[in-house]
């Protein structure tokens, strides 16, 4: 196995750990973001378009999300694309702007969100571990190769495999002090 397969793997770990990142960024925190609507899709023109292709969105306070709806005729469209999206929250139409007020979370709903971030964090060390697994198949069957020089490469697989999850820890553990914090 040579250098170019563990930059691969690294890589790959990486695509894991954005996806990951994604993904948490999805999960409600008590805070307004615009992630929060940007991945809803909008009815418009006859097909579905991803919330910023049809207005600007802008955080202007802590607990608002507000939607400046660019066609007049979408703002029905947006207002109900996020009542349909999963999000818990109520839109508020004033003209062409879509005020998205977000409430507080409860208790319950925090230690839920947590649960929630903890299994995408063990499907990403699984995902991690799957390449880690491809990656010492891989060195078994490379031909040539010592092996003292086959050890020194798993010792070099193992070791990314080590941080990566170690990455996708810490990343939990924000994520949970995010979610937590009142």
């Amino acid at each position: 196995m040579s250098d170019v397969d563990i930059n691969d793997l690294r890589k790959r770990m990486d695509g894991a750990i954005s996806s990951l990142k994604g993904d948490f960024s999805g999960l409600r925190t008590g805070r307004a973001t615009a992630s929060l609507v940007e991945p809803l899709e909008v009815d418009a023109y006859g097909s579905k378009m991803p919330m910023a292709q049809v207005g600007t969105i802008s955080v202007p306070e802590p607990r608002m999300i507000t939607i400046n709806v660019w066609d007049k005729g979408l703002v029905g469209a947006v207002e109900k694309a996020i009542r349909d999206g999963g999000l818990g929250v109520n839109p508020v139409v004033d003209g062409q702007h879509v005020r998205v007020p977000i409430p507080p979370l409860t208790e319950e709903r925090r230690k839920e969100l947590a649960k929630i971030a903890a299994k995408y964090a063990e499907q990403t060390k699984v995902a991690i571990r799957n390449l880690r697994r491809e990656g010492m198949e891989a060195i078994k069957k490379t031909e040539g190769v010592g092996e003292d020089d086959q050890k020194k490469m798993s010792e070099e697989v193992q070791k990314l495999t080590d941080q990566m999850v170690k990455t996708v820890d810490e990343a939990l553990a924000a994520k949970e002090a995010e979610i937590m914090q009142v």
